[in-house]
């Protein structure tokens, strides 16, 4: 008696059909990520998506270059080209809307300029300008750009990134604007280190515009920042009174983007933000300064 074979179907386990195109394998990745906060490792990937580890991983890898994504030791991330970054809004909504109203209660208890940034490849992108009577001589606008190098903006951003992401990012247009803007990565990266042991605060006096003087710190999260807010001033401006405020609100957006950072569990790009506005003996210490104010 001939015995039938088996259906392939009841022997065999269900294999699932890998789609066919590149294209269709980056969705299901990039489909992966929920959000601006989701965080996935090369196994989480692979498993979510059902591709191979090794395809995963060379698709990972191209979308990393291609800045879809960011990839720390955290895992995977979003990057600034998924997140808007190159201008078009994106994200952008969701920050501006964290933001607005510590940039209005900035404006209205200091009188000064308030701007709100992300950083896109060399240079900052201006997302908001709250102005007073000094608006109209700052020579910024909402959707222009300025060199990161060159702003307090970009250096509080820039000093969160690792060196070498800076050094990739930064160093083949690095260039002076005027004769006090940085022009040498070393001395960048000197003044990014300062910035770090100021516990996040960065400054620039005349650096993108003449006469012009800055502050900022950057708004983080578990990866690291995703944009910054400066108070503006004259170079006459007494920067070291305000800068408290401005710690405090880069602080403030950053629970409010990231509310779990504000846990025991905090990512260690959150350990250097003060958990209170600072004293004037503790600013006098962290700020200290040359014989002419000069920051650099």
């Amino acid at each position: 008696m001939t015995v039938p074979s088996s259906s392939p179907e009841l022997t065999a386990p269900a294999r699932r059909e890998l789609p066919p195109s590149m294209v269709e394998r980056m969705t299901l990745i990039m489909d992966a990520f929920a959000g601006r906060s989701t965080r996935l490792t090369l196994e989480d990937v692979a498993r979510c998506t059902h591709l191979p580890r090794s395809t995963a991983h060379r698709i990972l890898d191209q979308l990393v270059r291609l800045r879809w994504l960011d990839h720390t030791s955290f895992g995977y991330s979003l990057g600034q080209r998924a997140l808007g970054l190159g201008g078009s809004d994106g994200s952008h909504g969701e920050i501006r809307e964290a933001a607005a109203p510590l940039l209005h209660n900035l404006q209205i208890r200091t009188g000064m300029v308030v701007h709100l940034a992300v950083l896109d490849g060399t240079e900052v992108f201006y997302l908001d300008k709250v102005g007073g009577r000094f608006a109209a001589s700052v020579p910024s606008r909402v959707g222009g750009r300025a060199p990161a190098h060159s702003t307090a903006l970009g250096k509080a951003i820039l000093a969160w990134l690792e060196p070498e992401q800076v050094d990739t990012q930064i160093g083949g247009a690095i260039s002076r604007l005027t004769n006090r803007t940085i022009g040498e990565m070393s001395t960048l990266h000197q003044e990014l280190n300062r910035i770090r042991q100021r516990r996040g605060l960065a400054f620039e006096r005349g650096e993108c515009f003449p006469n012009i003087a800055c502050v900022a710190a950057a708004i983080r999260g578990h990866e690291g920042p995703v944009a910054s807010i400066s108070l503006v001033g004259d170079a006459r401006t007494p920067l070291e009174k305000v800068a408290p405020l401005v710690i405090d609100a880069a602080r403030q957006a950053s629970l409010a983007l990231f509310p779990d950072l504000d846990t025991p569990r905090r990512s260690r790009w959150m350990m250097a933000v003060p958990d209170r506005t600072w004293s004037p003996e503790t600013m006098n210490r962290l700020l200290a300064t040359g014989q002419n104010g000069d920051w650099m």
